[in-house]
C-alpha cells in the first residue's frame, strides 16, 4: 500500500464531492467548490485519471513493453466497463425497490430510468452498449471510453510524444466546432459527457503528470511561481461569474458558440481554463494539509487509492440518499445523517479494499530461495 500522496488526496476529495453533489438539494451541496467557480469535481476526476495513467505508461521502476502495456490498459478498461454494468443494474434495482416500498410509480422515471421499465428489451441492449445511461451514472462510461482509447495514447506517446497533445487538442476543437458527440439509444440524444471533448483534459492530466522536467509538465513546473497569481485571478473571476449568475447569451456569442458558453457536456474553454486555474492555484498544497490535518489527508488519500471501489459505492449511496430524502422529506437532520453514514461507508469501502489487498499479498507464495 502506497503512502498518502497528492494525487490520491485530490482524487479522494473529488470522490467525496461527487458523492455530495449527486444528491440534488442536499444541504451540504452548497459547500463544494462547484458553487464558487465554473468547473467541478468531474474535471478533477478525469484530469487525475490521466495523471495516474502516466504512472503506468511511464514507470521507471516497472517498465512495460508495448504489448504488455496495451494488454494491461485494455484489462483496466474491461474492469471499468464491468463496474459500470454492475452499478447500473444495482441502481435500477434500487429505484424499483423504492417505487414498490413507497408505492410511487413516478420514481421509475427518475434519472432516465423510464425506458428500462417501459422498453426493457431495447434498453438493456443500450445499457450493455453504454448508449443508455442513468442520470448521475454517466461519468464512468466516459472513463470506460477514455481507457479503451488509452492504448492508442500510449502508442502515440511512445512513438511520437510531441504529437499527443496537438492531436488531442485538434479532436477537442473539432468537437466544439461541429458538436461531435456519441449518440444515445434507444432514447434519442447524446452523451452527457462528450468523449471527444473530455479526452482533452484526460490527455492534459497525462502530459502535466510528467515530472522529469521535460515537455508541458516540466514547463509548467518551472514557471509555476508566476502562473499561480494568474490562477488565483482566474479563480476570483470564476467566483464572480457564478455568484453573480452570469451566463453568456448563446444568441450573442460568435460561432462556434461552444467556445464561449459555459457548457459542461462539451467541456467548453471557460470551464477548462477555470479548472486549470484551480489546479495551478492548489498544486503542491498537499504537504501542508498532511502536516496540519494528517487524519484528513490520510483519509482522503485512502479513498483515492481505491478510487474505483469508492466511486461505485459512492454513486449508489448518492442514489440511496436521494430516495431517503424523498421518503423522509429531507432537512438538515436527515442530510446530516446521510452525510455521516455516507462518509463512513466510503471510508469502510477504502479500508476493506486495502485489507483484501493485504490478505491477497500475504497469501501469495514466497519466491524460492537460491
Amino acid at each position: 500500500m502506497r503512502s498518502a500522496n497528492e494525487i490520491d488526496f485530490w482524487r479522494g476529495l473529488a470522490l467525496v464531492s461527487i458523492f455530495i453533489n449527486h444528491i440534488p438539494g442536499f444541504s451540504f451541496e452548497r459547500v463544494t467548490h462547484r458553487n464558487y467557480g465554473l468547473s467541478d469535481s468531474a474535471e478533477l476526476f478525469v484530469f487525475l485519471a490521466g495523471w495516474a495513467l502516466r504512472r503506468v505508461v511511464v514507470n521507471s521502476q516497472e517498465p512495460l513493453g508495448l504489448p504488455r502495456l496495451v494488454l494491461r490498459l485494455g484489462a483496466r478498461a474491461v474492469t471499468l466497463y464491468a463496474a459500470q454494468i454492475l452499478i447500473t443494474m444495482l441502481a435500477i434495482a434500487l429505484i424499483a425497490c423504492a417505487a414498490i416500498v413507497m408505492d410511487n410509480p413516478l420514481l421509475l422515471e427518475w434519472h432516465n430510468a423510464a425506458a428500462v421499465f417501459q422498453d426493457p428489451v431495447r434498453t438493456h441492449v443500450g445499457l450493455v452498449l453504454l448508449t443508455h445511461q442513468l442520470g448521475f451514472f454517466d461519468i464512468l462510461p466516459l472513463y470506460v471510453v477514455l481507457m479503451f482509447g488509452a492504448p492508442a495514447m500510449a502508442i502515440v506517446h511512445r512513438q511520437a510524444p510531441g504529437a499527443l497533445l496537438p492531436l488531442s487538442f485538434g479532436i477537442y476543437a473539432a468537437a466544439l466546432s461541429f458538436r461531435l458527440n456519441l449518440p444515445t439509444w434507444p432514447v434519442e440524444g447524446v452523451w452527457f459527457f462528450d468523449p471527444f471533448a473530455w479526452q482533452f483534459i484526460f490527455v492534459l492530466g497525462f502530459e502535466l503528470g510528467n515530472d522529469d522536467g521535460r515537455g508541458v509538465g516540466g514547463l509548467v513546473r518551472r514557471h509555476l511561481a508566476w502562473l499561480r497569481p494568474l490562477a488565483w485571478a482566474g479563480l476570483l473571476v470564476g467566483a464572480w461569474l457564478v455568484l453573480s449568475d452570469y451566463e453568456p447569451d448563446p444568441t450573442r456569442v460568435p460561432e462556434p458558440k461552444l467556445f464561449f458558453v459555459f457548457d459542461k457536456t462539451f467541456l467548453s474553454p471557460p470551464r477548462l481554463l477555470h479548472f486549470l486555474a484551480v489546479a495551478a492555484a492548489f498544486a503542491g498544497t498537499f504537504a501542508a494539509v498532511l502536516r496540519r490535518v494528517p487524519p484528513l489527508a490520510r483519509f482522503l488519500s485512502m479513498l483515492g487509492r481505491n478510487s474505483l471501489n469508492v466511486f461505485c459505492v459512492g454513486s449508489l449511496l448518492s442514489l440511496a440518499g436521494q430516495l431517503l430524502r424523498v421518503a423522509l422529506g429531507g432537512g438538515l437532520m436527515v442530510d446530516s445523517a446521510v452525510l455521516v453514514f455516507g462518509l463512513a461507508a466510503l471510508g469502510f469501502t477504502g479500508w476493506l479494499s486495502e485489507l483484501r489487498d493485504r490478505l491477497r499479498r500475504s497469501a501469495a507464495p514466497s519466491p524460492p530461495l537460491g
